[in-house]
């Protein structure tokens, strides 16, 4: 009998390693491929696995500049959290992922494609959006969807079964990491009692544990994008992972949240995003004396939109690309220094500097006099806008 190709999306961990297994049994033959955006010695990990489960085709590329340069920094400009409170690290790496899945469908002239999304999350959908977008005709496998391996002990269970090593924290939580963040769900954490434990986190100190005296910096913006620390350019990877250890340090970008998942469920998620927390929060300073009023909350309208279509999945929807070409628009003016103070698991700004600062000191003062504005005049300001409330 004549094997069906397919390319899993590969992470090497314990869902995706036993799904190697069972489609092979399903008569498949597996293709892998990995994207290299970030996980530092998983990647080597997963490949290894990948040979002892006899995968012959394996693909793994470095995609880390790809990934911060056309998917999280676009990310960024939009200045938003999703429901204010989380930075889209999952999110804003599965469309890169789809889109060199495809590719390589179509360079192994495979017609089916997989991934290891749960049937409950929203990574079935982002995965599944984009190979629609490349190729309407691809089949997909979602095995979480029609297995019989419905928990984590049945998976742990067909990984002794078969002789698949998984390490200890992989079976307890369900872990994504990448340049922009590190997450984790599942296992203990779906108890809302439960503390996360200490040893959970890898890439943040708890503000116990954080270094005892604060770290300056100054970042420097171009068009929208950091690209100085200190007055020293970065390349993209370099600066995430510069922002991430000093981040890390000082306790930043720690987060234990209940979100709402596109398909309506609630769900908890913790997540750690150093680097990223440290720039969001510079560009929303500089986006505060750069921008026009109007433009600003145009923008920040725009932008909650934004964040629900990247969460959502539609990265490669129409509207999506609409709203990033205005965003993208607008980042001419963000162009400055921001220097700010690390300390504790807090980030305070020290000072702001730009060329198209739209801040004026005669006019914000109260013992300074300004040419441009007549306090007389806020009589009739308030005389106008109030006529409605009379009536």
């Amino acid at each position: 009998m004549i094997k069906k190709k397919i390319v899993l999306a590969y992470s090497g961990g314990l869902d995706t390693s036993v799904i190697i297994k069972w489609l092979q049994e399903q008569n498949f033959e597996v293709i892998t491929f990995t994207a290299d955006i970030g996980q530092g010695d998983e990647i080597k990990i997963a490949k290894e696995r990948a040979k002892k489960l006899n995968v012959k085709n394996i693909f793994i590329k470095n995609l880390k500049n790809e990934f911060i340069k056309n998917y999280v920094f676009p990310y960024l400009r939009s200045s938003f959290l999703y429901e204010n409170f989380y930075l889209l690290g999952t999110a804003i790496a599965r469309p890169l992922i789809s889109k060199e899945i495809m590719k390589i469908a179509y360079y192994t002239n495979s017609n089916y494609v997989a991934h290891g999304a749960t049937g409950k999350g929203n990574d079935q959908i982002r995965f599944e959006l984009g190979f629609k977008y490349f190729n309407s005709n691809i089949k997909v496998i979602a095995p979480w969807r029609i297995w019989d391996l419905n928990s984590r002990n049945k998976l742990l269970d067909f990984c002794i079964k078969n002789n698949i090593k998984i390490n200890k924290k992989t079976k307890k939580y369900s872990i994504d990491k990448n340049l922009f963040h590190n997450s984790y769900e599942g296992g203990e954490l779906d108890n809302l009692l439960f503390e996360a434990e200490e040893n959970m986190w890898e890439n943040t100190l708890s503000n116990e544990i954080s270094i005892d005296y604060p770290i300056y910096l100054s970042i420097t913006f171009k068009n929208g994008d950091p690209i100085k620390i200190n007055n020293n350019f970065y390349n993209n990877e370099n600066l995430f992972l510069k922002l991430n250890k000093i981040g890390s340090i000082c306790g930043i970008g720690r987060i234990d949240i209940i979100e709402n998942r596109y398909i309506g469920i609630k769900s908890r998620g913790c997540y750690e995003s150093p680097g990223a927390t440290i720039i969001m929060f510079s560009r929303k300073h500089l986006e505060s004396f750069v921008l026009d009023k109007e433009i600003f909350f145009f923008k920040e309208s725009l932008s909650i939109k934004y964040t629900n279509l990247v969460y959502n999945g539609y990265w490669w929807s129409p509207e999506r690309i609409l709203i990033q070409n205005i965003i993208n628009n607008i980042q001419k003016y963000l162009n400055g220094i921001i220097k700010i103070k690390i300390y504790k698991g807090c980030i305070t700004i020290v000072n702001r500097y730009s060329f198209n600062s739209l801040y004026d000191k005669k006019n914000s003062s109260f013992d300074e006099i300004s040419k441009k504005f007549e306090q007389i005049d806020s009589q009739g300001f308030i005389n106008i806008n109030s006529l409605r409330l009379i009536i």
